[in-house]
């Protein structure tokens, strides 16, 4: 006779929450794109679209489609914040990590006279941290260097009621007309320049704040910026990450996936298939990623820069 296996009160509540917030999410966007439908169907409304269709002009000179490096760069970019993420949160929530990692040079961090401690979560957020702030940085000068920077800046005020006509088409289901090789639409556009120039810096002055690498004896310093106010800032940035990345990903899979994915993965502006296997190759790439990031395979290359311990 099988053997019932009976939930305990704790799961069932999990679950219960969660298929009750996926309803709630769902039934909340049904309203959203009623609304937006009805909205649309004013004349002051179409008066309003017509004046801002959604896009601004980008200034003279600015470069036309995407380069081969930002497509490599936006692979590097997704592996590492993911895994940021993923290690982030497993810090903040792991109440008993799995391994230790204590830095074994002449240089290590000391704690009242002896090496500081820290968790193999932590050790592998950091190495990450360090890895994005590189990518970043080849990013920035590629990005300035190359002219691609007028693509992701906001040059004109009309960006705002343009994102807000976007965002209106967005969301009746009536996407903007657009294509992103010549010019991203202004909610695009103000999107990107948020995530690149305010989200990622804060999240790595947060991030430095929250180190051991920051200057305690710096009384001054840290009285004008608490790790407290760092801390308070390091999370919503986090989250701010994820649901970009998630509703990122959603508007290029639904908007013409094959033409959005190879601008990025490809860099032509055609309906071909070659974007779709660079992207498909990546995604695995990062689940097998995300699969090695355990202990077992973390302590080898940890135990190369320290002392790995229980």
């Amino acid at each position: 006779m099988p053997t019932l296996v009976k939930h305990s009160p704790k799961v069932k509540n999990k679950w219960s929450r969660l298929a009750f917030s996926i309803i709630a999410a769902l039934a909340v966007l049904f309203v959203l794109v009623l609304a937006a439908r009805w909205l649309r169907g004013m004349p002051p409304v179409q008066d309003f679209l017509s004046t801002y269709p959604g896009q601004s002009p980008l200034p003279a000179g600015a470069p036309v489609g995407l380069p081969a490096w930002l497509g490599w760069q936006h692979f590097l970019n997704s592996l590492l914040i993911l895994l940021i993420i993923r290690s982030g949160w497993q810090v903040r929530t792991t109440a008993k990590p799995p391994a230790y990692w204590t830095r074994n040079n002449n240089g290590m961090i000391r704690t009242q006279g002896r090496p500081a401690k820290i968790s193999l979560d932590l050790w592998f957020h950091l190495i990450l941290d360090a890895l994005w702030v590189l990518n970043g940085i080849v990013f920035f000068v590629l990005l300035f260097a190359t002219g691609q920077w007028m693509r992701l800046v906001p040059t004109s005020w009309d960006v705002f009621p343009n994102a807000l006509s976007a965002l209106l088409q967005y969301a009746s289901l009536n996407w903007p007309l657009e294509n992103g090789w010549t010019n991203y639409n202004s909610l695009q556009l103000l999107s990107y320049f948020t995530t690149v120039f305010i989200a990622a810096p804060l999240a790595i002055l947060t991030g430095l704040r929250m180190s051991g690498a920051w200057p305690k004896k710096a009384t001054g310093l840290n009285r004008v910026y608490p790790i407290e106010a760092a801390r308070a800032v390091h999370l919503p940035v986090m989250v701010y990450f994820t649901a970009f990345i998630i509703v990122h990903v959603t508007l290029v899979l639904a908007t013409g996936a094959l033409r959005n994915l190879n601008h990025m993965y490809a860099a032509t502006d055609d309906g071909g298939w070659t974007g779709l296997w660079v992207f498909a190759g990546s995604v695995a790439l990062m689940v097998g990623a995300w699969c090695l990031a355990r202990p077992l395979f973390l302590r080898p290359v940890a135990q190369l820069m320290g002392k790995v311990s229980r």
